[in-house]
């Protein structure tokens, strides 16, 4: 199996599943294939104990694989798709385990409808340097979207390595599930600057009002969601837990916020859903990253 983009989420599903004994090739730029060449993935985390696995490293895939985890953030998909040759996944799957909706049809042009497995996955882990993971979630958690028959396998593979795995038919709904979930996250954190236990208690009318946004777009995508069962997820999630969003700002990265919030600006739109918290929210960071670069 390949791992395109072997950070934070992809270093740690390719070091447990090549702990797991699968032969796990990530995909990189060659100052990182280098290093896990060399080195490994280390990995401290919560769930799965401290622990080095051995992996292949290279920069492009031209080889056959029977699974390509896409790990990636959405702002380097285009590039980074690049180094996976379509012809190496023809008999295989791949699964975009990628923030926001719309990543899905880029990929499926690139590789073919019946080729792509839309996924989400619920973790929080950074890559801290290459080869290095921090997984600081105590759970690792994947939504594939398929028929159970076609995906039985693959879900008992991730399951086998530690993963806990469902299959759900209904494509939009895990997409949805997980963005609208994500969208008040990564926006209220990233835009007060503060980890979701201090947002859900000093900014709960913020949040309950964002998620409601969120979940009316789901809907009418054809998406079941759930915000009061949303709102029990923030509440059950580690107080100090912060976005990868708001990791990103801390450090100076580019945001995805065109993939998460851009998404549900854009569903609701195409809908007629209004979303005016979420616009406004939008706004203000997409106004603040234009002034820090």
């Amino acid at each position: 199996m390949a791992v395109l983009g072997p950070g934070g989420v992809g270093g740690l599903l390719a070091a447990v599943l090549s702990r797991a004994g699968h032969r796990v090739i990530c995909l990189a730029g060659e100052p990182t294939a280098r290093v896990l060449r060399r080195d490994g993935i280390h990995v401290r985390s919560p769930q799965f104990g401290e622990f080095t696995a051995r992996v292949e490293a290279r920069t492009e895939l031209h080889e056959p694989v029977d699974l390509c985890l896409v790990t990636v953030k959405q702002t380097a998909l285009t590039a980074a798709v690049e180094r996976i040759a379509p012809e190496a996944v023809a008999d295989g799957v791949v699964v975009p385990l990628l923030n926001g909706v719309e990543h899905v049809a880029e990929l499926r042009r690139r590789f073919g409808e019946e080729r792509v497995v839309p996924g989400v996955v619920r973790v929080e882990s950074t890559r801290v340097a290459p080869g290095a993971v921090e997984h600081g979630s105590p759970f690792t958690e994947i939504d594939l979207a398929g028929p159970p028959g076609r995906l039985a396998d693959l879900a008992g593979m991730l399951r086998a390595a530690g993963v806990r795995t469902r299959v759900i038919e209904d494509e939009p709904t895990v997409l949805w599930g997980k963005l609208a979930f994500l969208a008040p996250f990564a926006l209220l954190t990233t835009r007060h600057g503060l980890p979701i236990g201090r947002v859900r208690t000093e900014h709960r009318a913020e949040l309950t009002a964002l998620v409601a946004e969120a979940a009316a777009a789901g809907r009418f995508c054809g998406a079941a969601v759930d915000p009061d069962r949303t709102l029990a997820l923030y509440d059950a999630f580690p107080a100090e837990a912060k976005s990868s969003m708001q990791r990103d700002a801390e450090a100076g990265r580019a945001l995805e916020l065109d993939a998460i919030g851009g998404a549900l600006l854009r569903a609701a739109d195409r809908q007629g859903v209004p979303v005016p918290l979420a616009a406004r929210l939008v706004a203000e960071l997409t106004a603040g990253a234009a002034t820090r670069s």
